[in-house]
């Protein structure tokens, strides 16, 4: 099996108890400061990864190129929006409804890929990109 696909399940099952964890954490507090909490959790379990592996040096160099920079900030600024509406999602609705909806991030970053980064999708990926879009809201109705 591919390196790529190991690690997309991974991530998968990852996200998955997110929404668990989330949704059963989200019960009685606000939704925003719960996000604000999961991200420097998140910052520093990442920071003590990159300390294990002894890449901590490597910073500097991502700070001294400003283009990488920029769309890493971009990229975090995204991410954290996300988390921020997808709390917001489950604080308020089901999981089984949020998570599905949620996915149609994949159907949205296919598109992107294929208009700003020319990035070729063939009738086959176009049809799962399409199935994906269906299945996700088929789950999500009541």
């Amino acid at each position: 099996m591919a390196a790529w696909l190991i690690y997309a399940l991974l991530s998968a099952a990852a996200a998955a108890l997110v929404s668990i964890f989330g949704k059963i954490g989200l019960q009685n507090i606000d939704a925003n400061a719960a996000t604000a909490i999961r991200a420097v959790i998140m910052a520093l379990f990442l920071l003590g990864v990159i300390a294990v592996q002894g890449k901590l040096g490597q910073l500097g160099g991502i700070f001294a190129q400003k283009k990488a920079l920029t769309f890493i900030v971009l990229s975090g600024v995204a991410g954290a929006t996300s988390w921020l509406f997808y709390f917001l999602a489950l604080k308020y609705g089901k999981v089984s409804q949020v998570g599905p909806i949620d996915k149609l991030s994949v159907v949205i970053a296919v598109i992107l890929a294929f208009l700003f980064l020319g990035e070729k999708i063939s009738w086959l990926n176009s049809a799962g990109v399409v199935l994906i879009a269906i299945g996700a809201l088929l789950v999500a109705m009541k």
